[in-house]
């Protein structure tokens, strides 16, 4: 019975931990996209810099950072009328601005603004919205996923032929198994919860 108990609890460690891991990745990229230079963020700061009206990106930081946002702004404003060069410096400083507090508004570390290009499932992702239709990005995350299952499925299968052949081959088979029961664990506990951006409770739907 004890050690039943303990199995139990011993898997439910695992699931934990892979879902853990899931949202991390996920978060990870969720940031890196805003810090990126042709994300949404950065390219609505630009078009707010341009008209002079900040209220545009607003919606990017919490309540409570709205006065340093629009202080940083009405700032960047009066500077960059003077020349390019202070032009080109003053919106750097806005850019950086917003983005640090975005990012501490979500509990993240600020670490610059990225020039790499989104990833593909965030370019996918903003598409999506753009055109009305989240069918693309299903696709795409359906597609991934699967490959992701039947890799480690196929490789437990196979080891699970040659199990009692051996203690080694045994223990190669559990380990197999481990990570492929778990990650669908882990996936089934991500999908089933809330899309939770970082800080969000992660609610159960039925």
């Amino acid at each position: 019975m004890k050690r039943t108990k303990t199995a139990a609890v011993a898997r439910s460690l695992y699931a934990v931990l892979a879902v853990v891991l899931v949202s991390v990745i996920g978060v990870s990229r969720a940031w890196a996209h805003c810090d990126t230079m042709s994300g949404p963020v950065i390219s609505e700061a630009r078009a707010a810099l341009e008209k002079g009206d900040v209220t545009p990106v607003l919606k990017w930081v919490k309540q409570e950072h709205e006065a340093e946002i629009k202080t940083a702004f009405s700032q960047v404003l009066r500077v960059r009328a003077k020349d390019p060069e202070a032009r080109e410096l003053a919106d750097r400083y806005f850019l950086e601005t917003l983005i640090r507090i975005h990012r501490e508004g979500e509990g993240a570390p600020y670490t610059g603004l990225k020039d790499t290009p989104p990833e593909k499932i965030d370019t996918l992702a903003d598409e999506a919205l753009a055109s009305g239709s989240a069918e693309k990005v299903i696709s795409k995350i359906q597609a991934d996923l699967a490959m992701a299952i039947k890799q480690k499925f196929n490789k437990a299968l196979q080891a699970g032929k040659n199990k009692n052949k051996s203690v080694e081959a045994g223990r190669e088979f559990v380990e197999s198994y481990v990570r492929y029961v778990h990650y669908v664990e882990g996936v089934q506990a991500a999908i089933t919860a809330e899309g939770a951006h970082h800080g969000e409770t992660v609610k159960h739907q039925e």
